[in-house]
């Protein structure tokens, strides 16, 4: 099988997003996109009506998703004929189809929903039980596509994701803890930069030690970016043409990286957890950061 960029489409407008986004990174990686529809989910306008069991209910179901995949895959390859796209209707449950889809290597990528936030401060962007699972324990990026404003601004000309004009897009910020570096998060941010001929700009947040002076806080400073600096090398050897950047800063990791993503083109974290768990660093940003998100096991 073809290494594939992979998409779940339900037929909400953030799969829309998350289709669009999946198109523009295919083109970047010169490879298929692969739509998927998995098992029990219902079409979106109907999602309060569930009648499983009826055969007739099944099987405008299944017309109906077959539907959505045919429109969604000539969605996306208006205007790009050179874009392979295929799709398939899988029966299983979502998280097993789509965690099987993303077991080949290149990216799974998936939509999300904000939901205002109740203070009328910036919106928080739902997690749910599939998407919670898949991140947990897909073994190759799972990206959660964000469009500025929100889902309904999603569409080919709205979402933020690659530059496949040839020109550069923004940056791509990568969060990192020195001591705790996460291997295949760093080579993915990596990948990304050069392809899309983006600056790489790598975030560490660190926090004092209990007891330590804060006049120590400079020095501590220093130590945090020679760290950050030294794992960097051996990728900026391999990466000569990515234009690397390092902050380092005193604070929570979390809001460190959604700041610093805030006018980028995709941040990428570690998973944070083993297989199975998802780390609290990357569950908050996962839940705050308006930026698209790549979640990197390893």
């Amino acid at each position: 099988m073809p290494r594939t960029v992979t998409v779940g489409v339900d037929g909400s407008p953030e799969s829309l997003t998350a289709a669009d986004w999946a198109a523009r990174e295919a083109e970047l990686w010169e490879r298929p996109v692969r739509l998927v529809h998995a098992g029990p989910w219902q079409p979106y306008a109907a999602a309060g009506e569930d009648r499983g069991g009826d055969p007739e209910v099944e099987a405008a179901r299944r017309r109906w998703a077959q539907r959505v995949l045919r429109e969604t895959a000539e969605r996306l390859t208006a205007g790009r004929p050179g874009l392979r796209v295929t799709f398939e209707q899988v029966r299983e449950a979502p998280a097993s189809a789509l965690l099987d889809a993303a077991s080949h290597g290149c990216p799974l990528v998936l939509g999300s929903r904000a939901a205002g936030s109740p203070d009328g401060g910036e919106d928080v962007w739902l997690l749910g039980p599939v998407t919670l699972a898949v991140v947990a324990g897909a073994s190759g990026p799972v990206v959660l596509a964000r469009s500025p404003g929100g889902p309904e601004a999603g569409g080919s000309s709205g979402v933020p994701g690659p530059s496949w004009d040839g020109e550069p897009s923004p940056d791509v910020v990568l969060g990192l803890d020195p001591r705790r570096p996460a291997a295949g998060a760093v080579a993915f941010a990596f990948g990304e930069a050069a392809r899309r001929h983006a600056r790489l700009e790598v975030v560490h947040a660190w926090r004092r030690p209990p007891g330590a002076d804060p006049a120590q806080d400079r020095e501590l400073e220093r130590r945090a970016g020679q760290e950050l600096r030294a794992v960097l090398a051996p990728w900026r050897e391999r990466h000569p043409s990515v234009r690397v950047t390092v902050r380092t800063g005193f604070g929570a990791a979390p809001s460190r990286l959604v700041d610093a993503a805030a006018d980028a083109s995709l941040l990428v974290v570690g998973r944070g957890g083993a297989r199975g768990r998802i780390g609290g660093v990357t569950r908050t940003v996962l839940r705050h950061c308006s930026t698209s998100v790549a979640v990197v096991p390893g």
